[in-house]
Order: C-alpha cells, then sequence, then structure tokens
C-alpha cells in the first residue's frame, strides 16, 4: 500500500510517498511543488495539478492523506491554501486516489503522541520513524510525510476496528 502524504500551500506544496513493508515504514519519495508569487492564482494551481498528476502517476499512490485547513488569522492565507487544496482534492478524485483528511492535532498526535507537539518534535519524529539521515526539508516537505504516516497509523487503527 502507497500512501501520498500532502501538505497543501500555493507557495509550496510539500508531498511524500511512503509504504509499509515488514512492519516498517519505508520512503519511497519526497519532495516539494513551489509555484512562482510573480504567477496568477490560476497558473499556480494548473502548476500544483499538473506536478500532483506527475507524481501520482510516477509513484502509484493508492490512497492520499491531505491536512485540513483549520483556524488560521491571515484571512488572505486561509483563501489561498484552500484554493489549492481544493486543485489538490480535485486531482486526487480525477486520478481516482482515496481520500483521507487530518488536521494538524491528529497529524501531530499520530507521529508523537502528543496533539500539541512543537514542529521541531514532529520533524525529528519524521526523521526516525524513516531512519532518514537528516530532517526533510523544507518544513512543507517534513510536514507531508507526518500527515501520510498519520494516515498509514489511522488505517491500521481501524483496520482493528
Amino acid at each position: 500500500m502507497r500512501i501520498l502524504g500532502i501538505d497543501p500551500g500555493t507557495a509550496l506544496v510539500g508531498w511524500a510517498v511512503i509504504e509499509e513493508k515488514n512492519g516498517q515504514i519505508l520512503p519511497v519519495a519526497f519532495g516539494h511543488i513551489s509555484t512562482s508569487q510573480k504567477k496568477s492564482d490560476e497558473s499556480r494551481l494548473l502548476e500544483i495539478s499538473r506536478d500532483l498528476e506527475d507524481i501520482i502517476k510516477k509513484y502509484g499512490p493508492e490512497e492520499a492523506a491531505v491536512e485540513k485547513l483549520f483556524f488560521f488569522k491571515n484571512q488572505k492565507t486561509v483563501i489561498e491554501i484552500g484554493q489549492s487544496r481544493g486543485a489538490i482534492l480535485l486531482t486526487l478524485e480525477q486520478k481516482s486516489v482515496s481520500i483521507a483528511n487530518y488536521t494538524p492535532l491528529q497529524v501531530k498526535q499520530s507521529v508523537t503522541g502528543y496533539g500539541k507537539a512543537e514542529k521541531k518534535q514532529v520533524q525529528l519524529m519524521v526523521k526516525n520513524i524513516l531512519k532518514l539521515k537528516s530532517v526533510p526539508k523544507p518544513d512543507d516537505t517534513a510536514d507531508a510525510i507526518a500527515i501520510a504516516i498519520c494516515h498509514l497509523n489511522s488505517r491500521k487503527l481501524n483496520s482493528h476496528k
């Protein structure tokens, strides 16, 4: 089972594909999609969608986990991220990748055991869980890995119910 984790954004979209083999979580690939602020909103959304299509085609994830929006102080930011998230969800649906959504609290709880963990703690856990030499950069990439790990853990819990 390959899982695609996505941390939505407009300037940067973190993504990660992981899989589990013999009880070990393995990184297949991870990175980020970056768009230029000089481009129009619609051009940036199209770029995110096309790059995501390429990732799906290359790595073949069966399921995707996307971070849910929650409270933002900056309304401009929440609208931009909402637009990006919409383009991401549409692309996943068009490519028949099933979608799960998780709040930042759920992701932190799943990866660190504490829902109010600091970003640094989450990043260190991602590094340790995947046995990486360093924390993936930028932060959006590490967040995407954490989102994918959260979904993998959630699937395990739900399969035992």
